[in-house]
């Protein structure tokens, strides 16, 4: 088995490509995704958020996200303290995911981590990919994006390592600028590399 870190700035289409690499057999583990999960009604989150954050409950009884953002947004320190609760039990879920392709004999796992290196989950993984774009490229979709502004946009690069800096971490980089063909074969060469270094392990 070989884990992948999928990585990128806000705007790069690292989504997009996460999805790439699973539509091609590579398990993935979408971090957002299992944040998301941690905030619904019964999620393990739950109450030691609203026991931080009493205004962030929401009408069915779990986290509103939107509330905490605004929250976090106005006071930094937030951020630290939210990050204390979320971080390890997203951590329980990558592990307990890997446990179970490791069962099932998946060959590539691929880990989606906004914030792979910020976090240190670079650390945890064989190869890193970085999703990137020109800047212009990734202005115009993130300011695409509804209730987006140029302030929020702003403190969310502030919050990750620039492109440039992922990019020379990288061991591979996929430009999302040139539209999604361009980035799918990019994607296929990246599991076809892995999958042959996969086969070299055994």
């Amino acid at each position: 088995m070989i884990k992948l870190g999928l990585t990128g700035s806000i705007g790069m289409g690292k989504s997009t490509t996460a999805a790439m690499f699973r539509e091609l057999g590579a398990a993935v583990h979408d971090s957002d995704a299992a944040v998301a999960a941690l905030y619904t009604p019964g999620g393990s989150a739950v109450a030691s958020v609203l026991s931080e954050f009493p205004d962030a409950r929401g009408s069915d009884g779990g986290v509103d996200r939107g509330t905490l953002s605004r929250i976090i947004a106005r006071d930094p320190a937030a951020l630290v303290r939210l990050e204390t609760i979320i971080h390890p039990l997203v951590r329980e879920s990558r592990d307990s995911f890997l446990e179970e392709c490791r069962e099932a004999g998946k060959a590539l796992v691929v880990f989606d981590v906004p914030l792979l290196f910020e976090t240190g989950g670079d650390k945890g993984v064989d190869k890193i990919a970085v999703v990137s774009a020109p800047v212009e490229v990734q202005a115009a979709r993130v300011m695409a994006r509804p209730g987006m502004t140029a302030d929020k946009f702003a403190t969310i690069l502030a919050r990750q390592i620039s492109d440039t800096e992922k990019r020379a971490r990288a061991d591979f980089v996929i430009n999302t600028g040139a539209g999604l063909e361009a980035a799918r074969q990019q994607v296929e060469a990246i599991v076809a590399q892995l999958a042959e270094a996969a086969e070299r392990r055994h």
